[in-house]
């Protein structure tokens, strides 16, 4: 009986196992036979990331780097489902999405409380200083007590407390959106504003009195987290696309996909259409 009851457990232990290993290497077939790749997306109408226009259609970065991926993983339709940025994970964990490509950076946090997977990096973002182009303020030592204006709960924000822990700022103040810090700007409630590259060329297209001081200030981890961080492949900051952590088959696929376009040059040219591509995107990983 005893005997049994073990070969039992190792049968059960196999055939799960084997169902695991066939789940993992699914996805891509999965995907294919539906005929459409969807993403679940947090910021729709963010620009110049992605927005839907009026026929329907879909323009930003992301929405072409998006659909030219789907083309190169034999996937004929791209399609998003839009959501509140908290769902993104949970949704495609519970298989609502496939993949997650909304301007999402790749962390070790995600990744080991989440249990989810990310490709190699599409994009880089970093902060800027954004001032008034009638500010007083030339240099990053012309900041000195003066207040300084980002998002909470954000790496911006993490960057922008550096700034006043160190002295370089005198007060930092945190709104809840992305508008708001320049409206505090244009108000001269603020001083400048610190927040992504992304964000300022966006802004720009209503307010056309920015400009940028200093040098770009990348995203630092946690300190919880730098250890972590330390080993990862991906500079930190970069952008990349979250699949379920059972999906390596899609993962590698849109890795290859990701690469073609890097080497082909079209990852370069949707990024520049859109006045997103500079040299620091060239350096998305540490080797």
């Amino acid at each position: 009986m005893q005997r049994s009851l073990l070969k039992i457990s190792a049968l059960a232990l196999l055939l799960g196992t084997a169902g695991l290993a066939q789940a993992s290497s699914s996805c891509l077939a999965d995907v294919k036979a539906s005929g459409v790749l969807l993403s679940g997306n947090g910021l729709m109408g963010t620009k110049p990331f992605i927005w839907q226009n009026e026929d329907g259609s879909y323009g930003g970065f992301e929405a072409e780097l998006f659909k030219e991926i789907g083309k190169r993983i034999g996937v004929p339709k791209t399609e998003y489902v839009v959501t509140e940025w908290s769902t993104l994970i949970p949704g495609m964990k519970s298989k609502r999405w496939d993949i997650i490509l909304s301007a999402m950076s790749a962390t070790q946090e995600r990744i080991q409380n989440a249990g989810i997977q990310f490709t190699n990096p599409y994009f880089l973002s970093f902060n800027y200083v954004i001032v008034k182009t009638d500010s007083p303020i030339k240099s990053m030592a012309d900041l000195k007590g003066k207040k300084l204006a980002t998002v909470m709960g954000t790496d911006d924000s993490l960057n922008a407390h550096r700034l006043a822990d160190t002295g370089v700022v005198g007060e930092v103040m945190d709104f809840n959106g992305f508008g708001e810090p320049f409206q505090a700007l244009q108000n001269n409630q603020a001083d400048a504003v610190l927040l992504d590259q992304g964000t300022l060329i966006g802004q720009k297209e209503t307010m056309q009195n920015l400009r940028t001081v200093g040098e770009p200030i990348l995203y630092q981890p946690k300190p919880e987290w730098v250890a972590a961080e330390a080993k990862a492949p991906y500079v930190y900051g970069t952008q990349a696309i979250a699949v379920r952590g059972e999906c390596g088959d899609l993962r590698e696929a849109i890795n290859s996909a990701l690469s073609s376009m890097i080497a082909d040059g079209t990852h370069k040219a949707i990024l520049e259409k859109y006045g997103v591509w500079d040299p620091v995107q060239t350096r998305l990983t540490k080797n």
